[in-house]
């Protein structure tokens, strides 16, 4: 098969006339340019120009080829005009998956400024609490939350995540609130998905503790519901329950435990050669969105224990 390099030389010869002239537009001497108009009449079995010392001319099928070369050159410009400017600027379809309730919560409600921003990019949004494989299901983009597994995708941290031990006030004034890790052992632990074994940092470095308690789900919203509902004890994301606690809906207990510090919020993407400006600008928004410090953490400070220190000693009147 004739080479795109190779019929681009065949038109710019035929356009000027000279082999010279053609070979300084492409940065090649004259011999190079020869040698491959030879080449190329040698693969087609057919001569394209005639040569004389002072003239180079079209034959007559040379004059038939470079009419349809022509065509060729303009549809292959076009191509990677159409992806150029699809790679310049930001348009087309973007798919992304995310996690249900931090989609919810943190990415849906800004997508009205990120679409008046970007009036050419048009969103499929698949919503899943599990993992999925973002290049064989030809996701854009993927936000995913927790410690990385490595592989061969690239990720770029949106946020931190930090998870605290919580629980609503009802089901601390039922039950003593834990002192220590150990304590939990006597208390009903709600778990989501993979979420069964507790990954902690605490005073003494990284604990694991494994939740046992009457309610699992693969759905973290289900879990919150029940932590407020007053039927257990969970590890839950700042972003998620953030206002409840700076409200008093939910209590922090053990605040001296969280969750693992090399958690985070992550945009995931297959590849960072030729990333779509569509990929590159939604990610850009959700960073300069959440920030160094997500909004999510303002006026929250989930190492005090003011609020639980309360219950205890209201536990020990009663006592």
């Amino acid at each position: 098969m004739t080479a795109i390099s190779d019929l681009d030389i065949f038109a710019r010869v035929a356009r000027t006339g000279n082999m010279s002239a053609a070979g300084r537009e492409m940065g090649l001497s004259p011999a190079v340019v020869s040698k491959r108009i030879s080449l190329l009449e040698d693969r087609l079995g057919a001569r394209l120009f005639q040569r004389t010392t002072r003239h180079l001319t079209l034959t007559e099928t040379g004059d038939g080829y470079f009419k349809r070369v022509v065509d060729i050159l303009s549809l292959v410009e076009e191509a990677e005009d159409f992806v150029n400017r699809r790679n310049t600027k930001p348009r087309g379809h973007l798919k992304i998956t995310a996690p249900t309730a931090f989609s919810r919560l943190h990415v849906t409600p800004h997508l009205p400024e990120f679409l008046n921003r970007y009036p050419e990019i048009d969103i499929d949004f698949q919503i899943t609490d599990n993992l999925v494989d973002i290049i064989r299901e030809n996701f854009d983009v993927a936000i995913r939350i927790g410690e990385l597994e490595d592989s061969s995708l690239v990720a770029k941290k949106l946020a931190s995540e930090e998870r605290v031990l919580c629980a609503a006030p009802s089901y601390l004034e039922a039950f003593d609130a834990p002192k220590e890790l150990s304590d939990l052992e006597m208390h009903n632990c709600l778990s989501a998905g993979a979420l069964d074994v507790w990954r902690l940092e605490g005073p003494d470095g990284p604990q694991q503790f494994r939740a046992k308690g009457n309610i699992r789900s693969n759905s973290c919203e289900l879990i919150r519901e029940a932590v407020f509902a007053g039927i257990g004890i969970s590890l839950l994301s700042l972003w998620d329950v953030g206002p409840a606690i700076k409200s008093g809906e939910l209590k922090v207990v053990l605040p001296e435990y969280r969750g693992m510090s090399t958690d985070a919020i992550y945009a995931v993407y297959p590849s960072r050669d030729f990333m779509p400006s569509k990929v590159n600008v939604f990610i850009e928004f959700l960073t300069d969105l959440y920030g160094l410090e997500p909004y999510w953490k303002s006026d929250i400070d989930p190492k005090s224990a003011k609020g639980t220190k309360a219950i205890i000693d209201k536990n020990k009147k009663k006592a």
